[in-house]
């Protein structure tokens, strides 16, 4: 007698999973790590040819790195976050540098805007920690108009923080079923997600973490960025030791300085998406 049994995947409860991840980047200070990859920003404008009369839209903009580097090419840009208060240290950079741009508090999910309104849309490290991928890609594509580009930049799965959260899994395990962030960072993946109507080019491309040594690092990572803070927090002090200990051997395998100081080329994928259909 053949029994039909049925694996049934587990139900995710996107909402909570949001909510926790909402919680994990409002903690620490974002801005203190983003600031630093600032030239991804600079780069990812190159790559999708931006023009100076293009309305762009960057997306989990955090502290406004693609924003403030569309803004310097004189394009018309709206900056979203759901955290606010990174949004408001955006809103200090452009202003420190007099660049006129509108920030608005929106979920990457679920973005206030009509469709086919933005000319260029961008999100760099920002939208690939979506709860729910598909639902993100599908609002990139709503609101870039056909014969547009959404431009992204990714960490890859192999790459030195595809690897940190890799190693941050081993000691707070993501919640069932939820899909691993640095899946934005494959052509496949993208492809999957953005579908026929869609073209996509890309390239991986190196970010250098450049800090005084694998202490500094561990201590900005632990204070500022949520991520690593929040992981730190949800464990107890053994595994904290243990913890630090494999990120330290992490930096070691990844580190190319040998001046004492802490060298960190990332791996990310650099993908322009042309909006077709």
């Amino acid at each position: 007698m053949h029994m039909n049994v049925q694996t049934e995947m587990p139900t995710i409860d996107l909402a909570a999973v949001k909510a926790r991840q909402q919680a994990t980047w409002s903690s620490g200070d974002y801005a203190i790590v983003g600031t630093t990859l600032q030239i991804v920003g600079e780069m990812l404008c190159e790559a999708v040819d931006l023009r100076s009369n293009q309305m762009v839209l960057d997306v989990a903009a955090g502290n406004g790195n693609a924003t403030l580097a569309a803004a310097r090419r004189f394009a018309d840009v709206v900056s979203t976050d759901y955290v606010a208060a990174l949004l408001e240290r955006g809103r200090e950079r452009a202003a420190a540098e007099h660049l006129p741009v509108t920030f608005q508090e929106a979920d990457a999910e679920k973005l206030p805007f009509a469709d086919a309104s933005f000319d260029v849309v961008l999100s760099t490290f920002g939208v690939m920690f979506t709860a729910d991928q598909q639902q993100a890609a599908n609002e990139l594509r709503r609101v870039c108009r056909i014969g547009g580009k959404i431009g992204l930049a990714s960490w890859t799965p192999e790459g030195f923080i595809g690897q940190l959260f890799k190693t941050i899994g081993k000691y707070v395990p993501p919640a069932p079923g939820v899909k691993s962030p640095a899946l934005w960072g494959t052509e496949a993946h993208l492809g999957a997600l953005f579908g026929p109507q869609a073209t996509l080019d890309a390239r991986r491309r190196h970010f250098n973490f450049r800090y005084r040594s694998r202490e500094h690092f561990l201590e900005i990572f632990r204070t500022y960025y949520g991520p690593v803070l929040k992981a730190f927090g949800a464990i107890d002090p053994v595994k904290q030791q243990l913890l630090a200990a494999d990120m330290f051997s992490l930096m070691d395998q990844f580190n190319i300085a040998r001046d004492g100081t802490l060298v960190i080329p990332s791996e990310y994928l650099e993908a322009v998406i042309t909006r077709r259909g």
